[in-house]
């Protein structure tokens, strides 16, 4: 896997063992382009996997950097690939309905890739429209599997873009009240 844009651009980076889905080039690629440079801006990676998206968030100027993983198997790779960023990548390995839960500060992006079984997407969403994760200026980016397309966003957020690659959808959220 490679990082698609920024200083890092071009570098390639390890994929974990175990179960993982990365983010497909093209859709990494299409989501940096749409939020433009992130000077000054954090950003928050749930269910992080190898870190690309962190990653690529750090690459194009994000200057505060979480990325949440459970999976223990991930672990290393993660850490190991973060170290490449130019600016430190704060990872934690605790699960992200957890994490959502004790969650301190609030974030300008927040990117959930949960995997395509798990079940609970439109849970996880109320659970980070109820923290302390988002304010009124947060992008909340929600990757799907194409057969759960919805028109109707959870109570509390709206659409405000939708993108489809291949079999997966992207949904950015803004609060709505």
């Amino acid at each position: 896997m490679r990082i698609t844009g920024g200083i890092l651009s071009g570098r390639r980076i390890n994929v974990p063992g175990g179960s993982i889905r990365p983010a497909m080039d093209k859709m990494r690629e299409s989501l940096f382009a749409i939020l433009g440079d992130l000077s000054g801006k954090s950003f928050l990676d749930i269910f992080s996997g190898s870190g690309i998206i962190a990653l690529e968030a750090a690459s194009r100027g994000a200057v505060y950097v979480e990325s949440v993983e459970f999976d223990r198997q991930k672990r290393k790779t993660l850490l190991e690939n973060t170290k490449i960023s130019p600016v430190p990548i704060h990872c934690k390995f605790i699960s992200a309905e957890l994490y959502i839960k004790r969650a301190r500060r609030d974030f300008d992006y927040i990117f959930l890739d949960p995997p395509f079984p798990y079940k609970f997407k439109y849970e996880l969403i109320d659970a980070v429209i109820a923290s302390p994760l988002m304010n009124r200026e947060t992008l909340l980016l929600m990757h799907f599997p194409r057969e759960e397309k919805t028109e109707k966003p959870p109570i509390g957020v709206k659409i405000v873009d939708s993108r489809e690659y291949g079999r997966s959808i992207l949904n950015f959220y803004k609060l709505s009240f």
